[in-house]
């Protein structure tokens, strides 16, 4: 990431509530829900797309270290609870050279075998670094 990863850690850690401005086809709204910004506990509410439509998320940040710039949450309520049992997202920030590489992994469990693989979310967390990446590109 040339916007680097310092940025996307910091935003997701500390305003995740700028990122509907930032990538608003993706992301179009974040409430705190409880808790404090940054913390491990802290509660939020989404407000987003995937594969074309709108869906709702409520997640708890379950893990930040600071060292790997990660955040892990973990989703508690939402649209993708009506097909997986489970899932946590997290993200870490590794340098390379003079670039900042983003690496997204999902850990998830099937409702059932008939349940296909969330391979599009990957997807959708690419959109969302390259929106953040331009966005702050472009910033004075």
């Amino acid at each position: 990431m040339r916007a680097g990863g310092d940025v996307f850690h910091d935003l997701f850690r500390y305003t995740p509530r700028q990122i509907p401005k930032i990538s608003p086809t993706t992301i179009q709204g974040c409430d705190l829900h409880a808790g404090e910004c940054g913390t491990v506990g802290s509660v939020y509410y989404w407000n987003y797309t995937h594969d074309g439509k709108p869906q709702v998320a409520k997640d708890v940040i379950e893990a930040i270290d600071e060292a790997k710039r990660s955040v892990t949450f973990k989703l508690i309520e939402g649209d993708l609870l009506k097909v997986l049992k489970a899932i946590k997202v997290s993200f870490h920030v590794e340098t390379d050279g003079d670039i900042d590489l983003i690496t997204w992994t999902l850990e998830y469990e099937k409702l059932n075998d008939d349940v296909e693989d969330p391979i599009t979310l990957l997807g959708f967390g690419i959109k969302l670094a390259k929106d953040i990446e331009s966005h702050h590109l472009k910033a004075p």
